[in-house]
């Protein structure tokens, strides 16, 4: 009588080549998923400046100026005070985009790169400057 005391499984060998196998593939997906997550925080930031730019030239039209830079963006949503709540036809927008990293939009007034007014995003590390997802993203250099 012959007994066999083989257990089944898979050897050690076989376990890397699969964990390689998996390394290698990730390798090659992870940078192009995360060229696409930058894509969509780009894009998401283009469109919620063109809302926000779209609201402030409706708030424009009519109080014949721009929000000052005291008042902000939040003027778009609640009334200011003052004389200049006569003439303030809003809400303008709903509620007030944040960025996709979840802070407010900055708001200058007058702005500093060749436009009346600015609305930006400061980017992933808040600081002014950097590449990637610490860009300085505004409606001077939004597509």
């Amino acid at each position: 009588m012959t007994t066999n005391n083989r257990q089944a499984g898979f050897t050690l060998i076989e376990m890397m080549v699969v964990v390689v196998v998996i390394a290698l593939l990730g390798a090659m997906i992870g940078p192009t998923l995360f060229k696409k997550v930058q894509q969509a925080e780009e894009t998401r930031v283009a469109q919620d400046i063109r809302t926000v730019e779209s609201a402030l030239k409706f708030y424009r039209l009519d109080n014949y100026r721009y929000p000052s830079q005291a008042q902000g963006l939040n003027v778009l949503i609640t009334p200011p005070t003052g004389n200049g709540a006569a003439k303030w036809n809003g809400p303008y927008l709903e509620s007030m985009p944040a960025d996709p990293w979840g802070e407010p939009y900055k708001y200058a007034n007058p702005g500093t790169h060749g436009k009346d007014i600015e609305v930006f995003t400061l980017g992933v590390d808040n600081q002014v400057g950097g590449e990637g997802s610490d860009k300085d993203w505004g409606n001077w250099n939004i597509r």
